[in-house]
C-alpha cells in the first residue's frame, strides 16, 4: 500500500476519528479485533468547510487546551526553588511534585482512549475540562509539601485529556488532505510552546503575586478560558459501545502501577542517588513486577488493550528507539541549558530573553512543518532537524562561566525550531505505517508516540542530569589535584579571597581559611561549566551518530529500490 492510498484511507475516516488518530484514539467499535477482521467504516458525509472565524476559534481552543496542559507542569519545574521557599520544603522535596504529576499522567493515555468510546466524545470532553478546573481550584487549599502532593497528583490525573482535546480541537476544522500536515504539526507546535512561555511568564507573576498561588491563578485563568471554549464549540459527535472489559481494568492498572514508579524514579533518582537510595530499587522491582503481570495478560487475550507482540517487532521497536534517542538528545534544551545557568546563579528573568528566542523559534518551525509537510518528506526533515540540533548542542559545548543566556540564543533557537520541525513527520510516518497493518493498530501506535515522549522526556532529564553529576565530581577532583596550596599563584589568590573578608574578619588565619574555601567554591563552578560543556558535546555527537545512521538507512532504502526495480518484470508495478 502507497502513501497516497494511505492518506485516503486517513481521508475515509470521520472527521472525528481523524481527530482520534492523532491523539492515539480509534472511532468507537466492539472490543478490538485483529486487523484482517476489522470491520469496514462507514462512509462519511463529505466535510464541509467551516467559516473563517469558526475555523479560528477551534484553533483558539486548541491552543488555550495546550497551553493548560503544558503550564500546569512547567510552571512547577520551572520554578522550584521558589515554590520550595513557600511551601517550607528542601528544593529535594519540592521536586516530588513533579513526580506526582507525572505518576499518573504518563499511562492514563492508554484508558483514555476506551473512555472516550465508552461514553461519548462530548461527556469525554465536558468532564475532562470540569476536573482540571476542580484540580486547579484545589490548589488554593495547598497549605505545605503534603497537601501539595495530593494535589499534584489530581492535576496529572485530570491534564492527561488535555493534550487528547488539543489534538481534536486542532483537527476538527481542518479539510481531510490538512490534517495530517497542517493539523498535525500545529497541535504538536502548541504543545510545545508551555516550557518556553511558563520561563516567561512565571518571573512576572511571582513579582506581582508572589509565590506558589500565583502560578496556580494563571494555571486556573486558562483553564476557565478553555472550559468555555469545550462548551461553546462542541466536537463532531461519534457513536459510542461498550469497550471497555475487567480485564482492561485489571490490565490498566498494574500499566499504571508499573509506569507511574518509572516516573517517579526517573524524576527523584539522581537527587537521592541511583544506588544509595534502597527504596529506588524497591520501586523498580514493583515496576517490573506490573508491567510483566501487564504483559502476560496482554499476550494470552483474544482483544487485548495493547498489541504485545506488534509493539515488540523491529520496525516499531525501531520507531521508538529513534523517538527516545530524541526526546533524550532535547533534554539539552529541557533540562540542561536551565540547569547550567542556575548552576551559574541565574534566575528566570535573566533568561527571558533567551526563551522568547526558543518560542520564536518553535512557532517557526511549527509554521514550517505544517508548509511542506508531505508523505515522503519525512526522512529529509529529520535530517535537517538533526543538523539544526547537533549545531546547536556543540555550540553550547563552548561555554565558560562568563558565558551568558545572550551567548546561547542562536544554538537555543535552533533546537526549538528544529523540535517543532522533527515531531510532526514522525507521527505522521508512524500513524501511516500503524494504517498499513489496519485501524486497531492506531491504538497500539499512538500510546508508543505518547509513552516515548513522556517517559521519553523524564529518561532524557535524568539520564542528562546523572552525566552532569558524575562529570562534575570527575572535573572537581581533577582540578583539585592541579591546585596545589604550595603554589606561589595559589597562595596569592588564596589571600585575594581572604583579603575580602578584612573589614569582618581581623584574623588572619582565619581570613586564610575563608580565602580557602572561596577558592574551592570557585573550582566547583568551573568543574560544573566543564561537566556541562562534557555532556552538550555528547548531545551533539549523539545527534551526529543518529544523522549517519539515518543517512544510511536512507541510502539502503534507495538501493533496495533501485534493486528491486531492475529485477521487476516489465510492465509489472514500480516498487513503493
Amino acid at each position: 500500500m502507497n502513501d497516497r492510498a494511505i492518506i485516503q484511507r486517513v481521508q475515509a475516516v470521520e472527521p472525528e476519528a481523524e481527530a482520534d488518530t492523532a491523539t492515539g484514539e480509534q472511532p468507537a467499535s466492539p472490543v478490538p479485533q485483529p486487523a484482517s477482521d476489522a470491520p469496514q467504516q462507514p462512509d462519511r458525509p463529505p466535510f464541509v468547510a467551516k467559516p473563517p472565524h469558526m475555523v479560528a476559534a477551534y484553533i483558539v481552543a486548541s491552543t488555550l487546551l495546550a497551553l493548560t496542559q503544558s503550564f500546569g507542569m512547567n510552571l512547577v519545574s520551572a520554578n522550584i526553588p521558589q515554590i520550595a521557599g513557600d511551601l517550607s520544603a528542601t528544593q529535594t522535596e519540592a521536586t516530588w511534585l513533579m513526580a506526582a504529576y507525572m505518576a499518573p499522567n504518563v499511562s492514563l493515555a492508554v484508558a483514555l482512549i476506551k473512555i472516550r468510546n465508552q461514553f461519548g466524545l462530548r461527556n469525554f470532553a465536558e468532564i475532562s475540562i470540569l476536573g482540571f478546573v476542580a484540580a486547579a481550584l484545589l490548589n488554593f487549599l495547598i497549605s505545605d509539601l503534603h497537601s501539595a502532593l495530593v494535589v499534584r497528583f489530581m492535576s496529572g490525573m485530570a491534564a492527561s485529556p488535555m493534550s487528547s482535546l488539543a489534538f481534536l480541537y486542532m483537527l476538527e476544522p481542518m479539510p481531510p488532505e490538512k490534517k495530517l500536515s497542517v493539523g498535525l504539526s500545529l497541535a504538536l507546535t502548541n504543545i510545545t510552546l508551555g516550557v518556553p512561555i511558563a520561563r516567561i511568564v512565571s518571573p512576572y507573576l511571582i513579582e506581582l503575586w508572589g509565590g506558589w498561588h500565583a502560578l496556580t491563578v494563571l494555571e486556573l485563568a486558562l483553564a476557565v478560558a478553555a472550559l468555555g471554549f469545550v462548551y461553546k464549540l462542541p466536537l463532531a459527535p461519534m457513536p459510542r459501545a461498550n469497550v471497555i472489559s475487567r480485564a482492561d481494568v485489571v490490565s490498566y492498572l498494574l500499566i499504571a502501577v508499573g509506569f507511574g514508579c518509572v516516573a517517579v524514579v526517573l524524576v527523584t533518582g539522581r537527587l537521592y542517588w541511583w544506588f544509595e537510595a534502597p527504596w529506588i530499587g524497591w520501586v523498580l522491582a514493583l515496576s517490573a513486577l506490573c508491567l510483566t503481570a501487564a504483559a502476560m495478560i496482554e499476550l494470552n487475550r483474544d482483544s487485548p488493550l495493547l498489541d504485545i507482540r506488534w509493539l515488540t517487532s523491529p520496525a516499531i521497536l525501531h520507531f521508538a528507539g529513534a523517538l527516545f534517542l530524541f526526546r533524550i538528545v532535547l533534554a539539552e534544551q529541557s533540562s540542561g541549558v536551565p540547569l547550567f545557568f542556575t548552576a551559574l546563579g541565574l534566575s528566570n528573568t535573566q533568561m527571558q530573553l533567551m526563551y522568547w528566542l526558543i518560542l520564536l523559534g518553535s512557532l517557526l518551525g511549527g509554521l514550517t512543518s505544517a508548509a511542506i509537510l508531505k508523505p515522503g518528506r519525512e526522512e529529509m526533515m529529520h535530517v535537517v532537524a538533526l543538523i539544526l540540533i547537533a549545531t546547536g548542542a556543540l555550540m553550547d559545548s563552548q561555554a565558560t562561566s562568563l558565558t551568558r543566556p545572550d551567548q546561547m540564543m542562536l544554538s537555543q533557537a535552533l533546537i526549538a525550531y528544529a523540535t517543532a520541525l522533527f515531531l510532526p513527520p514522525a507521527m505522521a510516518s508512524g500513524l501511516m505505517s500503524a494504517l498499513k497493518k489496519g485501524p486497531n493498530y492506531i491504538l497500539s501506535f499512538i500510546i508508543v508516540f505518547l509513552m516515548t515522549q513522556s517517559i521519553g522526556g523524564l529518561l532524557g532529564s535524568a539520564i542528562f542530569g546523572t552525566l552532569v553529576t558524575i562529570r562534575t565530581n570527575l572535573h572537581t577532583l581533577r582540578l583539585s589535584e592541579l591546585i596545589s596550596p604550595s603554589d606561589p599563584l595559589v597562595a596569592q589568590r588564596i589571600q585575594q579571597y581572604g583579603a575580602s573578608y578584612a573589614n569582618v574578619i581581623p584574623d588572619s588565619l582565619q581570613r586564610q581559611v575563608e580565602g580557602t574555601r572561596l577558592l574551592s567554591t570557585v573550582i566547583k563552578r568551573e568543574a560544573t561549566v566543564l561537566a556541562y560543556n562534557d555532556v552538550f558535546l555528547i548531545v551533539g555527537i549523539m545527534a551526529l551518530v543518529a544523522l549517519g545512521l539515518l543517512l544510511c538507512h536512507m541510502a539502503l532504502n534507495v538501493w533496495l529500490r533501485q534493486r528491486a526495480a531492475a529485477t521487476a518484470p516489465p510492465g509489472g508495478p514500480l516498487p513503493n
